[in-house]
Protein backbone atom coordinates (compact mmCIF):
# COMPACT_ATOMS: atom_id res chain seq x y z
CA UNK A 1 0.00 0.00 0.00
CA UNK A 2 3.23 2.47 0.67
CA UNK A 3 4.33 1.52 -2.98
CA UNK A 4 3.63 3.66 -6.09
CA UNK A 5 1.45 1.07 -7.16
CA UNK A 6 -0.95 1.24 -4.22
CA UNK A 7 -1.38 5.39 -4.28
CA UNK A 8 -3.17 7.61 -6.60
CA UNK A 9 -0.54 9.95 -8.52
CA UNK A 10 -0.64 11.43 -11.53
CA UNK A 11 -0.38 14.45 -14.16
CA UNK A 12 -2.55 16.26 -11.09
CA UNK A 13 -0.18 16.62 -8.92
CA UNK A 14 3.26 16.53 -11.57
CA UNK A 15 1.18 20.23 -12.95
CA UNK A 16 1.03 21.27 -8.91
CA UNK A 17 4.23 20.89 -8.12
CA UNK A 18 5.62 22.53 -11.71
CA UNK A 19 3.20 25.29 -10.61
CA UNK A 20 4.78 25.97 -7.15
CA UNK A 21 8.66 25.75 -8.45
CA UNK A 22 7.80 28.23 -11.40
CA UNK A 23 6.22 30.62 -8.88
CA UNK A 24 9.52 30.33 -6.72
CA UNK A 25 7.54 30.49 -3.61
CA UNK A 26 8.25 27.22 -1.90
CA UNK A 27 7.86 28.55 1.82
CA UNK A 28 3.68 28.98 2.79
CA UNK A 29 4.35 31.77 5.16
CA UNK A 30 4.23 33.85 1.68
CA UNK A 31 2.95 30.78 -0.47
CA UNK A 32 -0.68 30.49 -1.37
CA UNK A 33 -0.84 26.70 -1.62
CA UNK A 34 -0.78 26.02 1.99
CA UNK A 35 -3.91 28.78 2.67
CA UNK A 36 -5.58 27.27 0.05
CA UNK A 37 -5.65 24.00 1.11
CA UNK A 38 -6.85 24.52 4.95
CA UNK A 39 -10.00 26.65 3.50
CA UNK A 40 -10.41 23.35 1.08
CA UNK A 41 -10.13 20.93 4.08
CA UNK A 42 -12.25 23.46 6.40
CA UNK A 43 -14.99 23.17 4.00
CA UNK A 44 -14.51 19.85 2.92
CA UNK A 45 -15.00 18.96 6.59
CA UNK A 46 -17.45 22.25 7.94
CA UNK A 47 -14.94 23.08 10.23
CA UNK A 48 -14.23 27.11 11.20
CA UNK A 49 -10.42 26.12 11.27
CA UNK A 50 -8.03 24.05 9.83
CA UNK A 51 -4.14 24.24 10.30
CA UNK A 52 -2.09 22.77 7.97
CA UNK A 53 1.07 21.46 9.03
CA UNK A 54 4.36 19.04 8.81
CA UNK A 55 2.91 15.87 9.56
CA UNK A 56 0.24 13.79 11.31
CA UNK A 57 2.01 13.55 14.26
CA UNK A 58 2.59 17.11 14.28
CA UNK A 59 -0.86 17.97 13.97
CA UNK A 60 -1.29 15.55 16.91
CA UNK A 61 1.26 17.62 19.14
CA UNK A 62 -0.79 20.71 18.24
CA UNK A 63 -3.59 19.15 19.37
CA UNK A 64 -1.90 18.36 22.43
CA UNK A 65 -0.22 22.23 23.16
CA UNK A 66 -3.96 23.13 22.37
CA UNK A 67 -5.18 21.55 25.38
CA UNK A 68 -2.35 23.27 27.47
CA UNK A 69 -1.73 20.30 29.79
CA UNK A 70 0.47 20.80 32.97
CA UNK A 71 3.55 18.81 33.49
CA UNK A 72 1.89 15.54 35.00
CA UNK A 73 -1.62 16.27 33.64
CA UNK A 74 -2.96 13.15 32.40
CA UNK A 75 -4.32 12.26 28.79
CA UNK A 76 -6.21 8.93 28.37
CA UNK A 77 -5.66 7.54 24.86
CA UNK A 78 -5.62 3.65 23.22
CA UNK A 79 -2.58 1.37 23.54
CA UNK A 80 -3.77 0.50 19.65
CA UNK A 81 -2.39 3.20 17.80
CA UNK A 82 1.21 4.49 15.85
CA UNK A 83 3.48 5.97 18.51
CA UNK A 84 3.07 9.41 16.78
CA UNK A 85 -0.35 9.75 18.76
CA UNK A 86 1.40 9.37 21.83
CA UNK A 87 5.16 10.64 21.54
CA UNK A 88 3.27 14.58 21.69
CA UNK A 89 1.65 13.62 25.29
CA UNK A 90 5.62 12.67 26.24
CA UNK A 91 6.79 15.94 24.30
CA UNK A 92 4.42 18.03 26.62
CA UNK A 93 5.43 16.47 30.08
CA UNK A 94 2.29 14.76 30.29
CA UNK A 95 1.29 11.78 31.20
CA UNK A 96 -0.44 8.89 28.29
CA UNK A 97 -3.07 6.66 30.53
CA UNK A 98 -4.09 3.81 28.24
CA UNK A 99 -7.44 3.10 28.53
CA UNK A 100 -8.62 -0.79 27.21
CA UNK A 101 -10.52 -1.13 24.01
CA UNK A 102 -13.78 -2.43 22.39
CA UNK A 103 -12.39 -6.31 21.47
CA UNK A 104 -15.14 -6.17 18.36
CA UNK A 105 -12.71 -3.44 16.72
CA UNK A 106 -10.21 -1.95 18.30
CA UNK A 107 -11.26 1.41 19.27
CA UNK A 108 -11.27 3.03 22.70
CA UNK A 109 -13.83 1.64 25.30
CA UNK A 110 -15.79 4.72 26.58
CA UNK A 111 -16.37 2.73 30.28
CA UNK A 112 -12.96 1.99 30.27
CA UNK A 113 -11.79 5.61 29.96
CA UNK A 114 -14.66 6.85 32.35
CA UNK A 115 -13.00 4.61 34.81
CA UNK A 116 -9.43 6.28 34.28
CA UNK A 117 -10.38 9.94 34.59
CA UNK A 118 -8.90 11.82 37.46
CA UNK A 119 -7.90 15.03 39.28
CA UNK A 120 -5.25 15.59 36.80
CA UNK A 121 -6.86 14.22 33.48
CA UNK A 122 -6.90 17.22 30.88
CA UNK A 123 -7.84 15.24 27.58
CA UNK A 124 -8.98 12.11 25.70
CA UNK A 125 -7.41 11.43 22.23
CA UNK A 126 -9.61 8.71 20.54
CA UNK A 127 -8.22 6.96 17.48
CA UNK A 128 -11.02 5.89 14.63
CA UNK A 129 -8.22 2.95 14.11
CA UNK A 130 -8.22 1.31 10.38
CA UNK A 131 -10.88 3.93 9.49
CA UNK A 132 -13.31 2.48 11.31
CA UNK A 133 -15.48 5.22 13.73
CA UNK A 134 -14.89 4.77 17.03
CA UNK A 135 -17.93 5.77 19.75
CA UNK A 136 -16.34 9.85 19.52
CA UNK A 137 -20.19 11.03 20.74
CA UNK A 138 -19.95 9.12 23.70
CA UNK A 139 -16.29 10.10 24.11
CA UNK A 140 -17.29 13.83 23.76
CA UNK A 141 -20.37 14.20 25.95
CA UNK A 142 -17.68 12.09 28.77
CA UNK A 143 -15.29 14.75 28.37
CA UNK A 144 -17.61 17.55 28.46
CA UNK A 145 -19.10 16.26 31.37
CA UNK A 146 -15.40 16.01 33.42
CA UNK A 147 -14.36 19.54 31.71
CA UNK A 148 -11.89 17.78 29.45
CA UNK A 149 -10.81 18.28 25.86
CA UNK A 150 -11.37 15.94 23.41
CA UNK A 151 -8.77 15.12 20.57
CA UNK A 152 -9.50 12.99 17.50
CA UNK A 153 -6.71 11.06 15.68
CA UNK A 154 -8.10 10.76 12.12
CA UNK A 155 -4.86 10.06 10.51
CA UNK A 156 -6.47 6.55 9.32
CA UNK A 157 -9.83 7.83 8.77
CA UNK A 158 -10.15 10.42 6.09
CA UNK A 159 -14.33 10.72 5.36
CA UNK A 160 -15.05 8.59 7.92
CA UNK A 161 -18.33 8.58 9.28
CA UNK A 162 -20.30 9.26 12.69
CA UNK A 163 -23.22 7.68 13.65
CA UNK A 164 -24.92 11.23 13.37
CA UNK A 165 -23.59 11.92 9.77
CA UNK A 166 -20.61 13.95 10.52
CA UNK A 167 -16.95 13.03 9.62
CA UNK A 168 -14.72 11.96 12.43
CA UNK A 169 -12.71 14.31 13.55
CA UNK A 170 -15.53 16.75 14.02
CA UNK A 171 -16.94 15.34 17.34
CA UNK A 172 -14.04 16.57 19.45
CA UNK A 173 -12.30 20.00 20.29
CA UNK A 174 -10.03 19.37 17.71
CA UNK A 175 -9.55 16.72 14.93
CA UNK A 176 -6.10 15.61 13.25
CA UNK A 177 -5.79 13.94 9.50
CA UNK A 178 -2.59 12.96 7.91
CA UNK A 179 -1.04 12.88 4.74
CA UNK A 180 1.24 10.44 4.97
CA UNK A 181 2.89 7.97 2.70
CA UNK A 182 0.52 5.16 3.55
CA UNK A 183 -2.59 7.11 3.98
CA UNK A 184 -5.43 7.42 1.76
CA UNK A 185 -4.22 10.64 0.09
CA UNK A 186 -0.42 11.85 0.65
CA UNK A 187 2.26 14.46 0.05
CA UNK A 188 4.54 12.19 1.52
CA UNK A 189 4.27 13.80 5.12
CA UNK A 190 1.62 16.36 6.41
CA UNK A 191 -0.90 16.66 8.38
CA UNK A 192 -3.94 19.27 9.83
CA UNK A 193 -5.66 20.07 13.07
CA UNK A 194 -9.57 20.93 12.65
CA UNK A 195 -11.55 23.17 15.56
CA UNK A 196 -14.07 25.29 15.75
CA UNK A 197 -12.71 26.90 18.41
CA UNK A 198 -10.92 30.50 17.64
CA UNK A 199 -8.79 29.98 20.58
CA UNK A 200 -7.44 26.58 20.13
CA UNK A 201 -6.93 27.78 16.44
CA UNK A 202 -4.99 30.55 17.72
CA UNK A 203 -2.90 28.24 19.94
CA UNK A 204 -2.01 26.10 17.24
CA UNK A 205 -0.85 28.11 14.59
CA UNK A 206 1.33 29.73 17.17
CA UNK A 207 2.66 27.01 17.69
CA UNK A 208 3.10 25.39 14.66
CA UNK A 209 5.16 28.48 13.07
CA UNK A 210 7.83 29.19 16.18
CA UNK A 211 5.24 31.30 18.55
CA UNK A 212 5.15 33.86 16.15
CA UNK A 213 2.50 36.24 15.37
CA UNK A 214 3.21 37.12 12.02
CA UNK A 215 0.40 40.28 12.16
CA UNK A 216 2.80 41.84 15.01
CA UNK A 217 5.61 41.85 12.81
CA UNK A 218 8.96 40.14 14.11
CA UNK A 219 7.72 39.08 17.85
CA UNK A 220 7.27 35.36 19.92
CA UNK A 221 4.59 35.83 21.66
CA UNK A 222 4.88 32.20 22.92
CA UNK A 223 6.73 28.77 22.40
CA UNK A 224 6.76 27.51 19.46
CA UNK A 225 8.42 24.99 16.69
CA UNK A 226 9.34 24.73 12.94
CA UNK A 227 6.04 23.12 12.44
CA UNK A 228 5.18 24.59 9.04
CA UNK A 229 3.89 22.64 5.64
CA UNK A 230 5.50 23.42 2.57
CA UNK A 231 4.05 24.99 -0.70
CA UNK A 232 5.37 21.77 -2.45
CA UNK A 233 3.46 19.69 0.34
CA UNK A 234 0.36 21.58 0.48
CA UNK A 235 -0.24 21.93 -3.60
CA UNK A 236 0.25 18.00 -3.59
CA UNK A 237 -1.96 17.24 -1.04
CA UNK A 238 -4.62 19.75 -2.93
CA UNK A 239 -4.53 17.47 -6.16
CA UNK A 240 -4.76 14.88 -3.74
CA UNK A 241 -7.76 15.89 -2.07
CA UNK A 242 -9.29 16.37 -4.79
CA UNK A 243 -9.68 12.39 -5.60
CA UNK A 244 -10.43 12.04 -1.65
CA UNK A 245 -14.15 11.08 -2.57
CA UNK A 246 -13.19 8.50 -5.45
CA UNK A 247 -10.65 6.66 -3.42
CA UNK A 248 -12.64 6.14 -0.26
CA UNK A 249 -15.96 4.93 -2.56
CA UNK A 250 -13.50 2.76 -4.37
CA UNK A 251 -12.43 1.37 -1.02
CA UNK A 252 -15.59 0.93 -0.05
CA UNK A 253 -16.92 -0.76 -2.74
CA UNK A 254 -14.55 -3.98 -2.17
CA UNK A 255 -14.23 -3.92 1.08
CA UNK A 256 -18.55 -4.57 1.36
CA UNK A 257 -17.63 -7.06 -1.74
CA UNK A 258 -15.05 -9.24 1.15
CA UNK A 259 -17.93 -8.40 3.78
CA UNK A 260 -20.22 -10.29 1.95
CA UNK A 261 -17.99 -12.92 0.63
CA UNK A 262 -16.28 -13.66 4.05
CA UNK A 263 -19.82 -13.97 5.53
CA UNK A 264 -21.08 -16.28 2.70
CA UNK A 265 -18.21 -18.48 4.05
CA UNK A 266 -18.85 -18.74 7.55
CA UNK A 267 -19.61 -22.22 9.05
CA UNK A 268 -21.84 -22.82 12.28
CA UNK A 269 -18.36 -23.29 14.77
CA UNK A 270 -16.59 -20.59 13.00
CA UNK A 271 -16.70 -17.11 13.32
CA UNK A 272 -14.39 -14.41 11.16
CA UNK A 273 -15.19 -11.46 13.60
CA UNK A 274 -16.61 -9.33 10.16
CA UNK A 275 -15.59 -5.29 10.26
CA UNK A 276 -18.78 -3.06 11.09
CA UNK A 277 -18.65 -1.42 7.15
CA UNK A 278 -21.41 1.61 8.51
CA UNK A 279 -18.90 4.90 8.23
CA UNK A 280 -15.49 3.11 7.67
CA UNK A 281 -13.23 4.81 5.57
CA UNK A 282 -11.39 1.28 5.20
CA UNK A 283 -7.49 2.14 5.73
CA UNK A 284 -6.89 -1.27 6.29
CA UNK A 285 -9.35 -4.44 6.38
CA UNK A 286 -9.28 -6.03 10.00
CA UNK A 287 -10.74 -9.47 11.35
CA UNK A 288 -11.07 -10.30 14.53
CA UNK A 289 -10.58 -14.30 15.28
CA UNK A 290 -11.72 -14.62 18.69
CA UNK A 291 -10.67 -18.32 18.87
CA UNK A 292 -7.19 -16.58 18.54
CA UNK A 293 -6.52 -17.59 15.09
CA UNK A 294 -5.12 -14.68 13.56
CA UNK A 295 -1.43 -16.06 13.17
CA UNK A 296 -2.12 -18.71 11.44
CA UNK A 297 -4.38 -17.09 9.15
CA UNK A 298 -1.84 -14.47 8.28
CA UNK A 299 0.56 -16.73 7.90
CA UNK A 300 -1.59 -19.00 5.39
CA UNK A 301 -2.82 -15.77 3.75
CA UNK A 302 0.55 -14.49 3.78
CA UNK A 303 1.91 -17.92 1.56
CA UNK A 304 -1.30 -16.92 -0.92
CA UNK A 305 0.80 -13.81 -1.95
CA UNK A 306 -1.92 -12.02 -0.03
CA UNK A 307 -0.31 -8.92 2.52
CA UNK A 308 -1.69 -9.53 5.32
CA UNK A 309 -0.73 -9.34 9.30
CA UNK A 310 -1.78 -10.28 12.83
CA UNK A 311 -1.64 -8.10 15.67
CA UNK A 312 -0.80 -4.59 13.55
CA UNK A 313 2.04 -3.61 16.47
CA UNK A 314 4.68 -5.77 17.47
CA UNK A 315 2.72 -5.06 20.81
CA UNK A 316 0.46 -2.57 22.11
CA UNK A 317 1.89 0.95 23.34
CA UNK A 318 1.47 0.09 27.25
CA UNK A 319 3.84 -2.66 26.78
CA UNK A 320 6.20 -0.94 24.76
CA UNK A 321 10.30 -1.13 25.48
CA UNK A 322 9.92 2.27 25.51
CA UNK A 323 8.92 2.62 28.75
CA UNK A 324 12.06 1.06 29.83
CA UNK A 325 14.40 2.80 27.57
CA UNK A 326 16.83 5.99 28.43
CA UNK A 327 15.36 9.26 27.81
CA UNK A 328 18.40 11.51 26.59
CA UNK A 329 19.02 14.25 28.44
CA UNK A 330 16.28 14.30 30.26
CA UNK A 331 15.17 13.59 33.94
CA UNK A 332 12.50 11.56 32.67
CA UNK A 333 9.83 13.88 34.64
CA UNK A 334 7.23 12.93 35.07
CA UNK A 335 7.65 9.68 34.12
CA UNK A 336 10.65 8.43 36.57
CA UNK A 337 8.99 5.77 37.39
CA UNK A 338 5.96 4.92 35.28
CA UNK A 339 5.06 1.72 33.83
CA UNK A 340 1.17 2.10 32.24
CA UNK A 341 -1.02 -0.71 33.92
CA UNK A 342 -2.92 -3.45 31.43
CA UNK A 343 -5.08 -3.69 28.82
CA UNK A 344 -6.06 -7.15 28.92
CA UNK A 345 -8.43 -6.91 25.82
CA UNK A 346 -6.26 -4.80 23.70
CA UNK A 347 -3.07 -7.38 24.68
CA UNK A 348 -4.93 -9.98 23.64
CA UNK A 349 -6.12 -8.64 19.90
CA UNK A 350 -2.39 -8.10 19.33
CA UNK A 351 -1.37 -11.28 20.42
CA UNK A 352 -3.47 -13.44 19.01
CA UNK A 353 -7.25 -11.99 17.26
CA UNK A 354 -6.61 -9.10 15.23
CA UNK A 355 -5.62 -10.16 11.70
CA UNK A 356 -5.38 -7.00 9.15
CA UNK A 357 -5.00 -6.67 5.10
CA UNK A 358 -3.70 -4.01 3.73
CA UNK A 359 -6.25 -2.04 1.61
CA UNK A 360 -6.16 0.02 -1.30
CA UNK A 361 -8.40 1.67 -4.00
CA UNK A 362 -7.18 -0.18 -6.87
CA UNK A 363 -8.28 -3.51 -5.31
CA UNK A 364 -10.50 -5.47 -7.35
CA UNK A 365 -12.98 -8.11 -7.36
CA UNK A 366 -10.81 -10.35 -8.64
CA UNK A 367 -9.08 -9.53 -5.54
CA UNK A 368 -11.58 -9.85 -3.49
CA UNK A 369 -11.98 -13.40 -5.02
CA UNK A 370 -8.00 -14.32 -4.43
CA UNK A 371 -8.70 -12.93 -0.54
CA UNK A 372 -12.23 -14.87 -0.45
CA UNK A 373 -10.38 -18.12 -2.02
CA UNK A 374 -7.57 -18.55 0.59
CA UNK A 375 -10.13 -18.28 3.22
CA UNK A 376 -12.04 -20.68 2.88
CA UNK A 377 -9.20 -22.79 2.00
CA UNK A 378 -8.22 -22.21 5.53
CA UNK A 379 -11.49 -23.22 6.67
CA UNK A 380 -11.58 -26.38 4.73
CA UNK A 381 -14.40 -24.89 2.77
CA UNK A 382 -14.91 -25.74 -1.02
Amino acid sequence: MAEPAGRTLGDEEVAALERVIRSGMLNSVWGTEARALEREVAELYGSRHAIACASGTAALHLSVVAAAPDPGDEIITTPITDFGTVAPILAQNAVPVFADVDPSDGNLDPDAVAALIGPRTRAIMVVHLFGAPARAGELRRLADRHGLALIEDCAQAWLTELPDGRYAGTAGHVGTLSLQQWKHITCGDGGLALTDDDELARRMRLFADKGWDRAAGRSHESLGLNYRMTELQAAVARAQLAKLPEVVEARRRTAGQLIEALRALEPHDVHLGLPRPDGHAWWLFPLVLPNGDAPELAAHLSAAGIPARAGYLKEPLNRAPLWDAPVYGSSRYPLEDYRPAPCPEAERLVATTLLIIDWNEHYTSEHVKVITEAVAGYLGRP
